[in-house]
């Protein structure tokens, strides 16, 4: 009897162990996900209420299905037009497909710190393009809806969808390191357009050099070729009048050489039958 007894109550030890392996609950505020070895069994979420599940082989994992919240610390911004400010700002979010989340973030910690990022990229991108004024005032819910929309594109891969994402405040940071900052800015600035025009000056005067080479070596040429032309008219000038009156320009080059020979003070010792002194007999 006292066996029989033993052994119904190890029975029902046994079944109602199996039935709670076997039974889970999921409230309103989650879904789930059954598991078998590490691995989603099922294609969807289990909805809240009482499910059911293989005791001992499969475990089941839950996530909320309510909006989440989390905060991204103050960080610094540069506007388009070069002006610094820091900004913090928190971002709405919620798993919408259980499965997904699982098999690309699994946890909640490693969800937030990659929504993280894609919403400080984009968010960073999106006032870079702005000036601080748009940013500030005119165009600040204008920028908010296009970080949102953008950063929920990139969070709908790992099954989450981004609900909101607001500016908390707006803070200018340390004037010293704005000065820094934008004097350092000016600097490249600078050295860029000085670097510029260095290099247009230094293409400038290469090209103006080539050019003067090119027009030296040009008018070298057309002086070479005038002054021959110069020369072998001379040379025919000179012919025609050497052939027309040998004599009067042999007696001409007489009178010139003598003018250059025969100064004051000059002494000239020639024989009496030196052809120099033809005209002077």
């Amino acid at each position: 009897m006292k066996r029989g007894l033993l052994g119904l109550g190890f029975g029902l030890l046994v079944a109602l162990l199996v039935f709670s392996q076997s039974m889970f609950f999921v409230g309103e505020r989650e879904r789930a996900i059954v598991l078998q070895l590490g691995e989603a069994v099922e294609t969807q979420a289990r909805e809240p209420g009482v499910n059911f599940k293989l005791p001992f082989v499969q475990n089941a994992v839950f996530f909320e299905n309510r909006i989440l919240v989390f905060e991204i610390a103050k960080t610094e911004s540069l506007t388009a037009d070069l002006k610094a400010f820091e900004i913090d700002n928190y971002v709405c979010w919620r798993i919408t497909d259980p499965l997904t989340f699982y098999r690309s973030l699994r946890t909640d910690i490693v969800a937030e710190e990659r929504l993280r990022n894609i919403v400080y990229s984009q968010l960073r991108a999106a006032i870079g393009s702005k000036e601080l004024n748009e940013v500030v005032f005119t165009k600040r819910t204008n920028i908010m809806d296009e970080v949102l929309k953008k950063s929920d594109a990139q969070a709908a891969d790992y099954g989450v969808t981004i609900v909101d994402v607001r500016i908390k405040r707006t803070d200018l940071p340390n004037r010293q390191a704005i000065f820094n900052r934008m004097n350092a800015e000016r600097t490249r600035m600078a050295n860029k357009y000085r670097y510029e025009g260095e290099s247009e000056d230094r293409r400038i005067r290469s090209e103006a050099e080539m050019q003067r080479d090119v027009i030296l070596s040009q008018a070298n040429r057309d002086s070479i070729v005038i002054r021959g032309k110069a020369d072998a008219r001379a040379i025919e000038i000179f012919a025609l009048a050497l052939s027309a009156d040998q004599e009067f320009y042999e007696f001409s080059k007489s009178l010139e050489i003598y003018r250059k020979s025969f100064r004051e003070n000059t002494r000239v010792i020639l024989s009496d039958d030196n052809p120099l002194l033809k005209f002077m007999r």
